[in-house]
């Protein structure tokens, strides 16, 4: 019985130190503010667990095909290129604004969900999900909602060699004929 009523007393003092968080608004939800160091890993560490578990199943085609190369590109150029950058380009409005900063996809480092890991196949597969399903109250849409899955593969493609692109090649792969 003491053990039931110890568990009841931990659960209502943790019901109401949440409540008491959320009603008081103490929390600083404004996007030019970081996150303490705790919260901004908690946040992270999620993220990348959620999308590598969602994503692990997931068959990735061929991304070698220049088709889905060019498709891709135009794509990247009018949706993702305004916060995810080019070759070339070191910010933009989007991405100076937008916080957690959508990593720079022209970069290898930033390039590929997943790629810490050294798995290119499972950073394409994050990447496909990310670009499907987007990412709560981070500015990631969900394209999965308007695009089928063979443009998205399109521009997982198109991500996977844009690091290696120059300013010229990305102009000449992106541009609407």
């Amino acid at each position: 019985m003491k053990m039931f009523k110890l568990l009841l007393l931990l659960t209502a003092l943790g019901v109401g130190t949440i409540a008491t968080i959320i009603y008081s608004g103490i929390v600083d939800v404004a996007a030019d503010e970081p996150h303490n160091e705790f919260v901004y890993w908690l946040l992270e560490e999620t993220r990348k667990n959620s999308i590598t578990k969602a994503a692990k199943n997931i068959e990735v085609p061929n991304l070698d095909d220049p088709e889905l190369l060019l498709m891709g590109g135009t794509d990247y150029e009018f949706m993702c290129a305004s916060c995810h950058l080019k070759p070339g380009q070191g910010k933009s409005d989007m991405s100076v604004g937008l916080y957690p900063a959508p990593p720079n996809l022209a970069v290898a480092n930033d390039n590929h969900e997943g790629h810490e890991h050294g798995d290119d196949t499972q950073a394409a597969r994050n990447n496909f999900w990310v670009i499907k399903h987007g990412i709560k109250a981070s500015g990631m849409p969900a394209w999965g909602k308007t695009h089928d899955d063979q443009r998205i593969w399109a521009m997982v493609a198109f991500i996977k060699r844009l690091p290696t692109l120059t300013p010229d090649q990305y102009q000449i792969l992106t541009a609407v004929e």
